[in-house]
């Protein structure tokens, strides 16, 4: 039986930035466009240079997804290896990589298998999905299996934001010109769910400190989390993040709360200076 080789993008976070390497792992990098300029994330352009360019430019960063020649010669490379090929990636309501991906992978007929998922999140939810997929291949389980385990836990998958900067949710047509102008002038925060593989507004706060209390309560809504994660855009805690631990760690004491940067990939999609929490929900029986 050949080996299950597990693919993925570069909006894909982990909480051990090893894992990759360790299980094998192949990352195909989105493109980062600033004004005329093209990066690759996580070749040219890490998420601490890409905010710190950031307010050098006039122009909002748009995300490009990978070619389907990318994906092509990709798939080519790991089925000579006679490896059979599980391909996730950032929802599609995001952004055409799965789209990409799909069509290279229906180039490839006969008895090479190549199965590609659309995850319906991006950034530690992506990114805890390929965890499960590359540890079950490092197991040996066989594809039909993988993709079993990696579909059961996408609908176990919950991210909630609130951010500060309208013009991005304007861009990606999240909300309109009248309202993100509107929203700027009074301050309003919006409080932003990934739903079905998309990013949209759930409700508007006034302050920093009422959205926190409302990261709190929807972490408070789940009884048996698997993991979590905190996403901020900068590589030091915030008053923000240190405020929502020390409410999370009250209310969920021994539970460990990792902070993240978020990428590239995620600032494109909700702009800088934003927090959310990523979790995965366990269905609580025993294995």
């Amino acid at each position: 039986m050949s080996r299950v080789h597990i693919i993925t993008d570069s909006t894909a976070h982990f909480t051990d930035a090893t894992l990759p390497e360790r299980l094998g792992v192949t990352i195909v990098p989105q493109t980062i466009q600033f004004d005329r300029q093209l990066y690759r994330e996580g070749v040219d352009l890490s998420a601490e240079e890409f905010f710190r360019k950031l307010p050098h430019y006039g122009v909002l960063p748009t995300l490009h997804p990978p070619s389907t020649d990318l994906f092509r010669e990709l798939y080519a490379e790991k089925i000579r290896q006679n490896k059979q090929i599980l391909s996730i990636h950032i929802s599609s309501k995001m952004s055409k990589t799965v789209a990409m991906a799909r069509q290279a992978a229906d180039e490839f007929l006969g008895g090479n298998k190549i199965v590609v998922i659309d995850s319906l999140t991006t950034s530690i939810g992506l990114g805890l999905l390929v965890e499960a997929a590359a540890t079950a291949a490092e197991n040996n389980a066989p594809l039909d299996e993988i993709v079993r385990i990696v579909r059961g836990m996408i609908t176990h998958m919950y991210a909630v934001f609130f951010v500060e900067n309208l013009d991005y949710l304007e861009r990606n047509n999240r909300l309109s010109k009248s309202q993100a102008v509107l929203g700027t002038m009074l301050g309003i925060k919006p409080f932003l769910t990934i739903e079905d593989g998309e990013i949209i507004p759930m409700e508007k706060v006034r302050t920093r400190e009422k959205a926190i209390d409302k990261l709190v309560e929807f972490v408070s809504e789940f009884s048996n989390i698997e993991r979590v994660a905190i996403m901020q855009s900068g590589q030091q805690p915030t008053e923000d993040t240190r405020l929502l631990l020390d409410r999370l760690e009250q209310t969920f004491p021994g539970q460990y709360f990792p902070v993240m940067t978020y990428g590239p990939g995620l600032a494109c999609q909700i702009g800088p200076d934003s927090v959310g929490v990523f979790i995965y929900e366990g269905s609580g029986k025993e294995a």
